[in-house]
This record gives structure tokens, sequence and C-alpha cells, in this order.
């Protein structure tokens, strides 16, 4: 097929902020994981699917399947759906109190 671009797990995007190598990211409403140290507005390499150990909120307790959302003012996840963009779920319990939480990546923006 002559249409096909790319498989789209890892896309070249511009850093919305400065970003660190592992660190969750949003443009828009596409959330990515980088692979490596980027300025702001500098492309980054951004990995769309997997499981990934990331950031959350503390005072949180995740099931197995909990739906996970980016809050990208503290840029952490978090199971408020308020709080953000839904990025994926949960594929391991997190307890309360923790600072981190497996996340399988929805691959896509938010809603899709």
């Amino acid at each position: 097929m002559k249409n096909f671009v790319q498989p789209g797990g890892t896309l070249t995007l511009p850093a919305p902020y400065a970003v660190a190598s592992g660190a969750g990211f949003l443009v828009g409403v596409l959330f990515a994981v980088a692979s490596g140290d980027a300025a702001a507005g500098a492309p980054v390499e951004g990995v769309t699917e997997g499981v990934f150990t990331l950031p959350k909120t503390g005072a949180q307790a995740w099931t197995i399947g909990a739906r996970v959302y980016w809050d990208d003012a503290n840029k952490r996840c978090d199971s408020d759906s308020t709080k953000g963009v839904l990025i994926g779920v949960a594929t391991v319990i997190a307890v309360n109190p923790s600072t981190t939480g497996y996340v399988r990546l929805n691959g896509g923006a938010a809603g899709a």
C-alpha cells in the first residue's frame, strides 16, 4: 500500500515543555513517554504504546484495569477523570500511598 507512513508506536513530536528521558508528556490529547531529553519546542521521540512505570498521585489506590488519566499541571498520573486526558489503564495494583504506578498506554489520543 502506498499510503502507509509508519507503525506509530514511536513518534517524533515537539516537546511541549522540557522533558527528561522516561517522562510523560502531552501534545494536544496525544500522550507519550520521552525516549530522550528535550528542551521545550525541540523534537523528541515519544513512545505511545507499551507499559511504563509513571509518577502518580500518591494518595490513590489503583486496581488492575483502572482508567488512568494524565494530570499535565502536575506531570503525573491520576485516577480522577477531571484531572486530565485518558492515557491508558493500570496493569498492577498500586497501593495508597505510592508515588508510581504501572500504566499500559492506550496508544492513541484520549478517548480513542
